[in-house]
């Protein structure tokens, strides 16, 4: 995480939070979103460190679909004898660990479906696909009240578009914080979250256009963040592409990234999702203009 957004951790730990609510980290990785937040609740006088805990949930492992990295181990790479970070996380977070709840594992797994209790702060870097963003939108999101902070450290990832429409049909019942702090979107609920809204996303009951169209209502009212580095309108627009990519539109996916591979920010920092994007409409649609399923006919009457 950048500077930026450790520092806002760090300042919402120190002067925002009460205690009154959960206050939960999805995603705590090596362990420095988790530092910065814990360091500003050890300092906050509401926050009684004796009763009131920080939770961090996380694979605490590298390996396929945990999305973490050998950096997260003290030694820069993992031991042979094991994939686990989680000893190397205690120990950097020892001055805060009598107040943290650590919750290694599937998300499904060390998530309870049967805690309803209200969360005063919902930190999210742990959305990286759609199963565990389903996990995040059925388990924490009802559990959001007037006064609870949402953060969404994955704004800027044009891959996880499940961030930017679901935030577009909270719209009515949030107020943004301003630009995204580097890559991180906050928003603080200002009223009640209506159920059918959370089954909705939970449900992902969306077609391709009405996503699209919820994400066009964030565009509208996020640009910029706050360094003036990420051009927030364009990565969304590139979410778009991928709503249409997963729908398995390539044709769609395509003509929305193309024009985009012209602006500086997305042509310097996301080479990978338009080559991405483009092999996928290439296979789907190879150069002698026959689909994959003309091709398998093909394939088939010749051999009859």
């Amino acid at each position: 995480m950048s500077t930026w957004e450790l520092r806002f951790l760090y300042l919402l730990g120190r002067h925002h939070l009460t205690g009154e609510g959960k206050v939960i980290e999805l995603g705590s990785g090596g362990g420095g979103s988790t530092y910065a937040l814990a360091l500003g609740l050890r300092k906050n006088p509401d926050f009684d460190k004796k009763t009131d805990k920080l939770h961090a949930y996380d694979f605490f492992r590298v390996g396929k679909g945990t999305f973490a990295s050998e950096k997260f181990f003290s030694a820069g790479v993992a031991p042979e004898d094991t994939n686990s970070f989680l000893d190397d996380f205690k120990d950097k977070l020892k001055p805060f660990i009598d107040f943290i709840e650590l919750h290694p594992g599937d998300i499904w797994q060390t998530s309870d479906p049967e805690d309803h209790s209200p969360i005063e702060l919902l930190h999210v870097d742990i959305a990286k696909t759609a199963r565990v963003h389903r996990c995040v939108a059925e388990r924490f999101l009802p559990r959001l009240v007037p006064g609870s902070v949402l953060l969404h450290q994955d704004f800027a990832s044009p891959r996880l578009p499940w961030l930017h429409y679901s935030t577009g049909l909270l719209l009515p019942y949030i107020e943004i914080a301003g630009p995204p702090i580097r890559s991180t979107l906050a928003f603080e609920v200002i009223k009640p979250i209506p159920q059918d809204v959370l089954q909705a996303i939970a449900a992902d009951a969306f077609d391709t256009d009405e996503k699209l169209k919820l994400m066009s209502a964030v565009q509208d009212v996020v640009d910029r963040d706050y360094t003036d580095g990420i051009p927030f309108k364009a990565v969304i627009e590139l979410a778009k592409a991928y709503v249409a990519h997963y729908e398995g539109d390539h044709r769609r996916a395509w003509k929305i990234a193309r024009p985009l591979a012209s602006n500086e920010y997305l042509s310097r920092t996301r080479k990978d999702h338009f080559a991405q994007l483009e092999m996928a409409l290439n296979e789907a649609e190879p150069s002698d203009g026959s689909s994959g399923l003309a091709r398998l006919v093909k394939k088939v009457t010749r051999r009859a």
